[in-house]
């Protein structure tokens, strides 16, 4: 008897990550979004949406479409953050898409956590803005931050972009609110890819 092996999936290259991140949101994009009234697919697009609105760059856009990816590209379990544990779902997407975008998209992904923890810590009326779900992740990743992590966290070249995907991240969770679909998004993001 022959075993036939599985074929691994191939990795996406430069040519194909657009149609891999689209994959992505159509066999994943249904999927519940940490207790918010949201799914996944519908807090990205809303996220690049209000980017758009808000007359955010290119890369803004791009990275706040992209801010959650991490939670598809990790290999922690999905439930993890609702179990009580950090997922570090910033880290993973920013490592899987780093191959492909630059900085100015990567980087917003990379710290959207820690701009949340940034903005509690300076903005006194932030926290209350967080939807409940934001308020439970938030003691998982660490809670507001420190004044050394403050000092820290403004040394960022990208700070402003940081902290504008963190606000469209935090818009982006509105059960009501209209946004385009992926393709909308695809030439933005074939625009951006550089060879690294």
């Amino acid at each position: 008897m022959t075993v036939q092996l599985k074929e691994a999936p191939s990795l996406p290259t430069h040519n194909t990550i657009v149609d891999f991140i689209e994959g992505i949101f159509q066999r994943r994009g249904s999927d519940a979004y940490l207790g918010e009234s949201v799914t996944m697919a519908e807090h990205m697009l809303q996220a690049a949406w209000c980017a758009e609105q808000d007359g955010g760059t290119p890369e803004m856009i791009a990275a706040a479409l992209l801010h959650d990816l991490g939670h598809f590209t990790s290999e922690i379990p999905e439930d993890r953050l609702m179990k009580g544990t950090d997922n570090f779902h910033q880290e993973a997407g920013a490592r899987f898409l780093e191959r492909f975008f630059p900085d100015e998209v990567v980087e917003p992904i990379r710290q959207h956590v820690a701009a949340k923890r940034y903005l509690c810590a300076v903005d006194p009326d932030y926290f209350g803005k967080l939807s409940d779900a934001s308020v439970y992740t938030l003691e998982l990743q660490g809670g507001p931050m420190s004044a050394d992590e403050v000092a820290a966290f403004e040394r960022n070249p990208h700070l402003d972009s940081c902290i504008r995907v963190r606000l469209w991240d935090d818009q982006g969770k509105d059960p009501d609110m209209p946004h385009p679909g992926f393709k909308r998004y695809r030439p933005l993001l074939e625009s951006l890819i550089v060879a690294r």
